[in-house]
């Protein structure tokens, strides 16, 4: 099975143009920052989105972006790629009800010559082209790559809130954005995901869940989620630390 829709895979790809477009979903409430949008934030003077996007704009590997995010963001996200001259930029389209329908609308605002996407959390603002390329170029090989890093913790398996079983860390990673992947897979994969109501953390657990194998390529620890405060102390103590490299 696996292999017949390799196959599929690759005969679309023969169709098609190598370009690579990226997703960057921006939806989220931002609850766990306690309130406000933390997209709209600074870090070290830039707002976290404009800090991502201004990334994918600079990567070669990137041939266009579709930002998805809530209607009533869409005007002030606008202004603000105008501001921060993400030329990329090739729509603004609106986020659905949960991640996979936000996903799969900015997938679908595609040209039809779109090859590939990479699929990257907007709060993730210190990502690096070194990674995007990476995974770029990981994905047109094997249709699915997502970078990672190794877990530094214990990893422990929990019941009732007691530990009942050790989990090899070596066996274990910690997956990043972007996640990259054939459009028509992650289409598919999304698709299906949506119509049996499976509940998913990210893309790669939809892609999975069709059997399709994903390469991990090179993550970094710098690569972090802007989540709550703490987040942002971190986060500006790594872009302190770069500029003094």
């Amino acid at each position: 099975m696996l292999n017949l829709r390799k196959k599929t895979i690759q005969d679309k790809q023969q169709t098609r143009g190598k370009q690579v477009y990226a997703i960057i979903p921006a939806a989220g409430s931002s609850q766990r920052m306690g309130g406000g949008n933390k997209l709209v934030m600074e870090l070290h003077g830039q707002p976290i989105l404009c800090r991502t996007l201004q990334v994918f704009e600079a990567c070669p590997a990137i041939d266009g972006i579709v930002l998805v995010c809530r209607k009533q963001d869409q005007a002030n996200y606008a202004s603000l790629c105008a501001d921060w001259n993400i030329s990329k930029l090739h729509k603004i389209v609106e986020g659905g009800p949960t991640r996979e329908h936000s996903v799969l609308n900015g997938i679908l605002a595609c040209e039809k010559d779109i090859g590939y996407v990479a699929i990257h959390d907007a709060a993730r603002p210190l990502i690096t082209e070194e990674i995007i390329a990476e995974a770029v170029e990981v994905a047109m090989r094997d249709s699915a790559a997502a970078p990672g890093v190794a877990c530094k913790d214990s990893i422990q398996v929990i019941q009732n809130g007691k530990m009942v079983k050790n989990i090899a860390r070596e066996s274990v990673i910690a997956v990043q954005t972007p996640q990259c992947f054939d459009i028509d897979l992650i289409c598919a994969a999304l698709t299906k995901a949506l119509e049996s109501g499976e509940s998913l953390t990210d893309d790669c657990g939809a892609v999975t869940a069709l059997g399709q194998p994903i390469t991990i390529t090179r993550g970094s620890y710098e690569n972090i989620k802007i989540t709550t405060p703490e987040d942002v102390v971190q986060g500006e103590a790594i872009l302190k630390g770069r500029r003094q490299k």
